[in-house]
């Protein structure tokens, strides 16, 4: 089974988008299923259930940080430039692929579904961060 697909297979078995997302690429950090599920609880339903930042989305940004962030190391020259523009890279592909980034309109305009969002967040992790 896919990453994508066990990352709908969660959607659908009541994890919301940014848990099913982040819990299926479990094994691209050093983080158990169990505490990424926790880290990602708010962030379904648009950041808060609010409509906002889709979770899918939240969770591709988050895994971006993981991959390219230097800890705590504050200090100039730090790899904080590089997971910026690569989680805006990720959003812009997952834009460009459903039309927003905010849940609230890519459900009210119908562009895709959740499971749909879901796999194609999946989808973009694997692309732009298996490399």
């Amino acid at each position: 089974m896919t990453r994508y697909e066990k990352a709908v297979e969660k959607y659908q078995n009541g994890y919301n988008c940014a848990q099913a997302v982040i819990c299926a690429c479990a094994d691209m950090t050093e983080f158990s299923e169990e505490q990424l599920f926790k880290l990602a609880e708010a962030f379904g339903g648009g950041m808060g259930a609010t409509g906002g930042v889709c979770g899918a989305v939240s969770a591709m940004v988050f895994l971006a940080g993981l991959k390219e962030s230097g800890g705590l190391e504050l200090l100039p020259n730090t790899n904080k430039a590089k997971s910026c523009a690569l989680a805006r890279e990720m959003m812009t592909e997952f834009e460009n692929m459903n039309k927003s980034i905010i849940c609230s309109s890519i459900k009210s305009e119908g562009y895709r579904s959740c499971a749909g969002c879901v796999e194609d967040a999946v989808k973009i992790i694997e692309k732009k961060l298996m490399v």
